[in-house]
């Protein structure tokens, strides 16, 4: 693919004056009414960017490390190296790097007790956002504040906020973990119970919910992350209850619970009582169990096991309509598990036994095509980032099971842990810092 102005389209646009729209963020510039000129680009396009640091601060070296490996992984851009004659006099020099394939430049440069970053359009000059990331102890900067200054660079030139401001639930060894989006920061949460198990995020990001194995049993509990305050679910103080997954309101809690009868999906609205929990299946001997909202919450899919083999089903969000989803593949390959919808609504992951190894697949619901995406080592337990683009998953192909991010749009991977024994990892929503 060739950089440049070549894979972009030019658009100009009237836009009508009027009332005032909503406020914008402080750190974003606002665009004045009138004629707008900008720059669209075709499906699969990646616009050139360069990042440069500007100055041999420590911080600025750091800052611009952050931001060049965050939008490196939002494989939305192609990076441009640019060499040391690019930023005479401490500004970015345009000509060169339009020369050099750039559509877009980043500077990051020192200011006071903060850096500084600015995102450039290259054939205009124009500034198209603004940030800056304030420093610690040692001016070690604010890595959440740098991811999120990343993300914002990704909404400005692309129309799309990225995923770097966000991190990831695993379980490991019993315990759950937690994880930055590139990798850093992996660290064991407190919870109850030993083992605790499938860890899911609320909407806001400041909630998590778990099983807990306790003597009694296996309760689900919503625990806060700030304070680490903990509630059970009420009716799941006893027996086996698993696959918790919260509604994209926040308002709802999806889980299955075991009896000797069989596995049956259940709903439980958030902050009510046991009166509040409703079931939605009834299994008859068969297991219904992994429930995943659709982004409306007006539907659930889910895995059955009333057809013998785990398959993929969908039912109304009232337990209504309940119908296969999946399309049977009449033995080609086997059991379906861990389904995921994309939080733009177009897809359900999940992993499928291929020849007896599990390995991941996207269901385009607009057309029921399915697309496998891996097939060598164990791959399983596909969770998505809030851009719908990108999913993580658990994979053997280096011998021990690691978090493993995959592009479905380009397919390129990248390993994200390497701790070994990562399991059930669960996705963020993006987070402001509330959540961390």
């Amino acid at each position: 693919m060739t950089r440049g102005a070549g894979r972009a389209v030019l658009f100009l646009g009237v836009v009508a004056s009027g009332r005032p729209g909503p406020a914008v963020a402080q750190d974003t510039l606002p665009r004045p009414e009138g004629v707008r000129v900008g720059i669209t680009y075709a499906p699969g396009a990646r616009p050139g960017i360069t990042v440069l640091g500007l100055g041999a601060a420590v911080a600025v070296e750091s800052v611009t490390t952050i931001l060049t490996r965050d939008l490196d992984h939002s494989d939305r851009f192609e990076l441009v190296a640019a060499p040391d004659t690019a930023a005479p006099r401490g500004a970015p020099d345009l000509r060169l790097l339009a020369a050099l394939g750039s559509e877009w430049a980043v500077s990051v440069a020192a200011d006071g007790a903060r850096v500084a970053v600015q995102l450039l359009e290259v054939r205009s000059g124009d500034v198209r956002y603004r940030a800056a990331v304030s420093l610690g102890a040692g001016a070690v900067p604010d890595r959440a504040a740098a991811h999120r200054a990343a993300d914002e660079i990704v909404r400005a030139a692309t129309g799309t906020p990225g995923i770097a401001a966000t991190a990831l639930l695993f379980v490991r060894d019993g315990r759950i973990w937690r994880v930055d989006a590139d990798g850093a920061g992996a660290a064991p949460l407190r919870t109850a119970g030993n083992p605790s198990l499938s860890p899911a995020w609320s909407a806001d990001g400041r909630r998590i919910a778990y099983t807990a194995y306790v003597p009694d049993g296996q309760p689900l509990v919503i625990q806060t992350l700030a304070a680490g305050a903990r509630a059970i679910v009420p009716g799941t103080e006893f027996g086996l209850n698993i696959t918790p997954e919260f509604s994209r309101d926040g308002s709802r809690l999806a889980f299955a619970r075991g009896t000797e009868a069989g596995t049956d999906i259940y709903v439980y609205e958030v902050g009510g009582g046991e009166d509040r929990v409703h079931r939605l299946t009834a299994g008859r001997f068969a297991d219904n169990l992994s429930p995943t909202w659709s982004p409306d919450g007006t539907r659930i899919a889910f895995i059955s096991t009333r057809a013998r083999t785990p398959q993929l089903y969908v039912m109304g969000a009232d337990g209504t309509g309940q119908d296969v989803l999946g399309r049977f593949d009449f033995g080609a390959t086997g059991a379906t598990a861990a389904p995921a919808w994309s939080p733009d609504g177009q897809f359900v992951a999940f992993h499928r036994e291929v020849n007896g190894t599990p390995q991941l697949f996207v269901l385009d619901l607009a057309t029921r095509a399915v697309r496998q995406l891996t097939g060598s080592s164990r791959n399983e337990d596909p969770t998505w980032a809030p851009d719908g683009r990108h999913l993580a998953y658990v994979s053997s192909r280096g011998g021990a099971r690691e978090l493993w991010v995959v592009d479905i749009e380009t397919g390129r991977e990248r390993q994200l842990t390497r701790l070994g024994g990562a399991r059930l990892p669960a996705w963020s929503p993006r987070l402001d810092g509330g959540g961390r």
